[in-house]
């Protein structure tokens, strides 16, 4: 099926709103056939040109194999186009309702119709996935959807307009390119929803300027995701799984691991683990593709200013590359650890976003919960361990957007669960149903019977109105 109405994808910003809009309130029902060939062409831009995409996020990075961009990347995006295709015909149904007994004998349904128009603001750091992702579900729920892809990823980001014009009509999905100027004007329109992933304090401007519209958002932000060492864990094992989560991406991940709560004493054991991890996962630094490079000179001047202000303020930095591993001139930088770093440093009040990781002693279970709880809620939790009461304590008593346990990252690889933040890591999750409900108006109907007795709570009230509220009472 291709599209009917194409509309010049080079319009202003409001008139490809407007355009989309419209088209929406024209089209409010959006058939299943409809929803599968959107999702089916988008699924083939992806397949066909996966090799150019790939290429194009390694053009941005300077250093990004293709292959770390086909298992963040695309890999989940299939992974969650293929759940969509799948479990769309079910998710669309109407959901019947039980009929409360004083509305009987009416009957109660959700039908689940599309919002409209979908605006989705992406990052830079996992280009694909966090863009695509958002826009396929909102395509599958029946809206028409606006991207706009970071300016940080010049290359992927005018490929993917370029694809997409091509597959798509500009009133069903286009991208819309541009600095912090258009996202900022794009953030005002009043779309049916805002979707945005990003940090923290950006997310704080999209919500403020959705609100004047009162347009509903998702906020995917970031935050200091802790990474629980318990007393009953193998740190080997610990350290290796750990080392990936943190150095996926050079640390560039929403999810990573911020820093690891460890028992006291156990310091120099960690140390001696994580660097063996790391030279098992990067055998060299400088040149290797499979470890990406800081996206921007910008990005990687700030990351050694925290370090900096920690070794001023007397943490002890460890360089955890490889032997004879440095760091490259393509602004590959080298993993580190960071011991005994005061709690009012940057390092320990920001989100890190990089390779290096602060590792804080704890004396027992409840003393690292409450450190975790004195901290703004965070996006991801990782537990290690073998012990349950111990596992339980934390997870009952802490409150964070995910959890893996045994493990880093491997929660948002699970289309069946959830994926969102909580407080000031964001609000509103997405994936599978999760994701479609997202972007879906669940509208209430009864359908009233000709047999209602509603008229039994019609005024005037009298002897009869209170026999039946009596009778009512003692069956609620």
């Amino acid at each position: 099926m291709k599209p009917m109405t194409q509309i010049p994808p080079s319009l202003p910003l409001r008139a490809l709103f407007d355009a989309q809009y419209n088209a929406s309130r024209a089209q409010v029902e959006v058939p299943l056939a409809l929803r599968r060939d959107r999702l089916a062409r988008l699924r083939a831009l992806i397949d066909t040109h996966a090799s150019p995409l790939a290429e194009a996020v390694e053009a941005d990075f300077g250093v990004r194999s293709p292959q770390l961009t086909e298992a963040a990347d695309l890999f989940v995006l299939r992974a969650g186009m293929a759940q969509l295709h799948k479990r769309l015909p079910g998710w669309m149904k109407p959901q019947r309702v039980a009929t409360p007994l004083y509305l009987q004998p009416a009957r109660a349904h959700i039908q689940r119709q599309p919002l409209g128009v979908v605006g989705v603001i992406g990052p830079w750091n996992y280009p694909l996935q966090l863009t695509f992702g958002p826009a396929a579900t909102a395509l599958a729920a029946g809206n028409r959807v606006m991207l706009k892809p970071s300016e940080l990823t010049p290359h992927t980001s005018a490929l993917m307009a370029t694809l997409v014009q091509q597959a798509f009509a500009a009133d069903e999905f286009s991208v819309v390119l541009g600095g912090p100027d258009v996202a900022q004007d794009f953030s005002r329109l009043p779309f049916d929803h805002l979707f945005f992933t990003g940090s923290t304090q950006v997310g704080r401007q999209v919500a403020a300027a959705a609100a004047a519209n009162l347009t509903p958002t998702t906020l995917e932000l970031g935050g200091k995701s802790p990474c629980v060492i318990d007393a009953s864990c193998d740190l080997n094992d610990a350290a290796v799984k750990i080392a990936h989560g943190k150095l996926l991406n050079a640390g560039q991940t929403c999810i990573a691991p911020d820093y690891v709560l460890l028992p006291r004493d156990r310091e120099a054991e960690f140390e001696r683990a994580y660097t063996a991890a790391v030279a098992r996962l990067f055998p060299s630094i400088a040149g290797n593709p499979d470890y990406a490079a800081i996206v921007s000179e910008r990005h990687q001047a700030r990351l050694v200013a925290l370090l900096d202000e920690a070794q001023a303020g007397g943490a002890r930095v460890v360089n955890v590359a490889p032997p004879g591993g440095t760091s490259g001139g393509a602004r590959q930088m080298n993993p580190v650890l960071v011991f005994d770093a005061a709690p009012g440093l940057r390092l320990m009040g920001e989100e890190i976003f990089g390779p290096i990781l602060p590792v804080v002693a704890y004396d027992g279970i409840d003393d690292a919960i409450a450190f975790i709880n004195l901290r703004p809620r965070p996006l991801a939790l990782y537990w290690f361990g073998s012990h349950t009461a111990a596992r339980d304590r934390l997870l009952n008593r802490t409150v964070s957007g995910g959890v893996t346990v045994n493990d880093t990252l491997m929660h948002i690889a699970h289309e069946g669960l959830p994926f969102g933040g909580v407080g000031e890591s964001g609000w509103g999750s997405y994936h599978g149903e999760a994701g479609f409900l997202r972007f879906t108006q669940q509208k209430p109907v009864l359908v009233q019977s000709r047999w209602a007795m509603g008229q039994l709570f019609y005024p005037p009230y009298g002897a009869r109105f209170q026999r039946v509220m009596g009778l009512l009472k003692r069956w609620l």
